[in-house]
C-alpha cells in the first residue's frame, strides 16, 4: 500500500462534490452565538443544510493568539443522508462520523 498522491486527492474531492455532495450548496445559518466562560472561545449554535437536509449543528470555536480562530466540529455524515464515502473495492473508507477543522483569521479592526 502506498500514499495518496496529488492526482488522487484531486479525483476524490471531485468524487466527492460530483457523486456524494451533487454539487449541491453547504449552507450554515447561525441562531446563537455565545462567548464562552474563561478562554474567551465562542460556542455556536444553528441549522446547517447538506443535500437539502437541514439538522441543528453546534461547534466551538476558540480565538487564539491575536487574531487566530480554530473550529473543530464532528459531523455524523448519515444524519444528513450521505453514505460514507467508499473506493477501491472498500480498501478506502471515511467514517460516518467526520471532523471538519477550519483556521482563519478575525478581520482587521475598522
Amino acid at each position: 500500500m502506498q500514499a495518496l498522491g496529488e492526482d488522487d486527492k484531486a479525483n476524490i474531492h471531485q468524487t466527492i462534490d460530483e457523486e456524494v455532495l451533487k454539487q449541491e450548496r453547504i449552507t450554515f445559518q447561525s441562531s446563537q452565538i455565545q462567548g464562552m466562560p474563561g478562554d474567551g472561545g465562542l460556542s455556536v449554535q444553528g441549522d446547517l443544510t447538506l443535500l437539502g437536509a437541514t439538522h441543528p449543528f453546534a461547534f466551538d470555536i476558540e480565538i487564539g493568539d491575536g487574531d487566530m480562530l480554530h473550529c473543530l466540529a464532528t459531523l455524523k455524515q448519515s444524519d444528513w443522508g450521505i453514505k460514507p464515502y467508499s473506493a477501491l473495492f472498500g480498501a478506502l473508507k471515511v467514517l460516518d462520523e467526520i471532523e471538519v477543522e477550519i483556521d482563519g483569521h478575525l478581520p482587521p479592526a475598522s
